[in-house]
């Protein structure tokens, strides 16, 4: 294994992550929502279970975003030939963000609600 490569893929990886953040609203508002769903990961008592699960919805949402983004560039290459195709294959990647936001928010509900009733009562 070669040092030097390791440490340029962690360089190549965190300009990626830090050009999506400065470029991607949405990107931005779901590392905003992370940061606020770790917190409450701090601030209740969950159990270890809710905290991976919380941890990898976090997980998988920014990734789709980043995936969502690549692919939004890539197709952006073919545009002037594709034009029907690329705005369809952005569309369906748009969706999968969604779905995959809306499922966390969900899941997220389901392991939080209780806490918050318990922290009104």
């Amino acid at each position: 294994m070669k040092y030097f490569r390791l440490i340029q893929s962690f360089r190549d990886a965190i300009r990626g992550f830090r050009f999506v953040f400065r470029t991607e609203q949405n990107f931005r508002i779901q590392v905003l929502v992370a940061m606020v769903a770790l917190g409450a990961v701090i601030l209740f008592p969950l159990r270890t279970t809710e905290r991976i699960v919380i941890v990898l919805l976090i997980t998988m949402v920014l990734t789709m975003e980043l995936l969502n983004t690549a692919l939004e560039y890539f197709t952006d290459l073919l545009k002037p030939r594709l034009h029907q195709y690329v705005e369809r294959i952005k569309d369906i990647m748009a969706g999968a963000v969604l779905l995959t936001s809306l499922a966390a928010v969900v899941v997220g509900l389901l392991i939080f609600v209780p806490y918050f009733i318990d922290l009104v009562k």
